[in-house]
């Protein structure tokens, strides 16, 4: 009896954490890395204690954002991600909703326990979220951009809280986290090109969907200029400059002239390493790592 209990247990264990995997799982790249990888040198990172709460912090928050977004888009993940939870029917709809405001009172629980000012952190995201995915903000490209801006710098000000080690934002941090909000803001559409067919069919107007040229031409021009700006603005050297704008350079010119599906696949993830190489450069104004 007892071993079947255990065994009981061990596979519903198994398929929740199954669940949990596939909720987060595209968004490893666009989230998780690049969160941490912010936070690491803008605090920078103190101990490895303080990397792995702030891991535990973001992979959270993360999954609060995932399921807030997934429980009202299985129409759409039906014909881009149908392996998702609610598509491949692990999980419904109202079971989704109710996970997700559990999940919001976990995450207000867990930032009390780091620190008392991190709950406005989450609460920010969570006002953030509930905008982008209860009140319309995904429907159109302004607000999908607003509401991604403030999800990315309520998760950069909470693990940079987390894992620095006076567990507060100086100038370099404050700085940091205000110009990746820009950027965000300004390149964001380079997550939607891979997601046009299915957000055509539940009626989102992303900007690929509203001006296909003009959002590659501006995707294109955003990567350059953001990596000349910041190459500048954080004062690193001629042979790291060369390369991260060779990179900005390689990602808008991928957007522009290869337009097929997996293509924009291809090319939103090398769009994340170009981010996470972005979020790196604010280590130079901590530790001058990057003057070669």
């Amino acid at each position: 009896m007892a071993v079947d209990f255990i065994l009981r247990l061990f596979l519903a264990l198994k398929y929740h954490l199954h669940t949990a995997i596939l909720f987060t799982w595209t968004d490893y790249k666009t989230i998780f890395f690049p969160i941490v990888v912010f936070a690491c040198a803008t605090a920078p990172v103190h101990s490895f204690s303080s990397l792995l709460r702030c891991g535990v912090w973001v992979w959270f928050h993360q999954f609060l954002c995932n399921v807030s977004n997934q429980a009202r888009s299985h129409e759409e993940d039906r014909i881009n991600r149908p392996w998702r939870p609610l598509p491949s029917g692990r999980i419904s709809e109202p079971q989704a909703v109710a996970l997700r405001w559990a999940i919001v009172v976990f995450c207000i629980f867990l930032s009390s326990i780091y620190d008392q000012d991190l709950v406005m952190t989450t609460l920010g995201l969570v006002a953030s979220t509930f905008t982008y995915d209860e009140l319309g903000a995904a429907g159109n490209s302004i607000g999908k951009s607003l509401c991604t801006a403030a999800g990315y710098a309520s998760f950069e000000v909470g693990a940079t809280t987390i894992i620095g080690a006076h567990h507060a934002l100086d100038f370099v941090s404050v700085t940091a986290v205000i110009i990746s909000g820009i950027l965000i803001f300004s390149a964001i559409q380079a997550q939607d090109f891979p997601d046009v067919e299915g957000d055509k069919v539940v009626g989102r107007m992303t900007f690929p969907i509203y001006a296909p040229e003009l959002s590659r031409f501006l995707t294109l021009f955003a990567t350059v200029a953001w990596s000349v700006f910041l190459s500048w603005f954080w004062d690193v050297g001629p042979i790291s400059t060369a390369v991260f704008v060779s990179l900005g350079i390689h990602v808008g010119l991928r957007y522009y002239c290869w337009r097929t599906l997996e293509a924009d696949k291809r090319s939103y993830l090398i769009f994340n390493v170009w981010l996470m190489a972005a979020h790196v450069l604010p280590l130079h104004a901590r530790m001058s790592v990057l003057a070669f």
